[in-house]
């Protein structure tokens, strides 16, 4: 788009420049001569085939330029704008229809609130886990965010997540999850507490900035409240005292390759005693109950229960 400006801008500047350098063959309709921002008039109604009659060529090499040179610019002119306007409005159908037919048709589907940069390392894990692209949506108030969600093959959708209709237009009803990743906690605070009122049983994730600030998540409705920047400073400082294992935790934090965390199920013929290794994919490493995590070492994960989730270390390959 900014190239077609310029370009339209750079005819009119040419125009101009002729009509300049041939001023003395031009006639103004008042009799006086004709000044440079006269010319510019005249490059200007010129090539918008708007035509005044005000100032006109008489000389003969005033008119065969006006005949050869500025008549190819101004239809030159006049594709510009002429092609600009239809692309944008088949763009704008093309976008509505696409909207209108994802909208028909998606289901069990994750909706991501924030584009960012840990928006998009949420999706990144998303898509590493197995969820298709045609699977995640994304909602960010800047357009931007949305055109750059396009980019890499995702739906997005320009709105608010704080207001009601914009879960209406993401399907909130028939969402598998909700991830939220605001730059400001009280956003944060506020999508989840709509997201929980519209739809109280979805899971909602959310990334808060602030410890301080992580029960209110909870208590607003969130599922899963995880410490974004605090766990980036702790990674940090444990960087100067182990910096090897800091290395394996970024190993984790990349989705897709390396180290990756998998969970599964206890089943039933492992009640009672510990998690089965040859069951699942990797090592299991800790069990959730509820909404306690029992680490290995700890004495009640030699004695799993009923509708435990068993946490295990595997390994991705990498890609060659």
């Amino acid at each position: 788009m900014a190239r077609r400006v310029g370009v339209a801008v750079g005819i009119i500047v040419v125009i101009a420049i002729l009509t300049w350098l041939g001023r003395d063959g031009y006639s103004d309709a008042d009799g006086t001569p004709v000044s440079l921002l006269d010319a510019f008039y005249y490059a200007t109604v010129t090539a918008t085939t708007t035509g005044y009659g005000d100032i006109a060529p008489t000389g003969a090499p005033e008119r065969a330029v006006t005949a050869f040179v500025v008549t190819p610019l101004r239809i030159l002119f006049l594709i510009l704008l002429v092609g600009t306007t239809l692309e944008l409005l088949t763009e704008r159908f093309r976008r509505g229809r696409a909207e209108s037919s994802w909208r028909s048709r998606m289901s069990e589907h994750t909706i991501v609130v924030g584009y960012g940069t840990i928006g998009r390392g949420a999706v990144e894990a998303l898509l590493a886990g197995g969820t298709s692209r045609d699977d995640v949506v994304v909602v960010d108030r800047l357009a931007e965010a949305i055109a750059a969600a396009g980019e890499a093959g995702l739906v997005g959708i320009v709105a608010d997540g704080t207001r009601t209709s914009t879960w209406t237009d993401a399907r909130l009803a028939q969402a598998r999850a909700v991830v939220v990743t605001c730059n400001r906690d009280d956003t944060a605070t506020l999508v989840t507490l709509t997201v929980r009122e519209l739809n109280p049983s979805v899971p909602i994730s959310v990334a808060v900035r602030e410890a301080e600030n992580a029960h209110l998540l909870a208590q607003s409705g969130a599922t899963t409240v995880v410490l974004s920047s605090e766990a980036a400073g702790r990674l940090v400082g444990l960087s100067t005292q182990a910096p090897g294992a800091v290395g394996v935790l970024e190993d984790l934090l990349v989705a897709g390759s390396g180290l990756d965390l998998a969970e599964r199920m206890v089943d039933a013929d492992e009640v009672g005693g510990p998690p089965d290794r040859s069951r699942g994919v990797g090592l299991p490493i800790a069990i959730v109950r509820g909404a306690v995590v029992i680490a290995f070492d700890d004495p009640a994960y030699e004695r799993v229960q009923v509708g435990d989730v068993v946490v295990s270390l595997s390994g991705v390959s990498r890609p060659a």
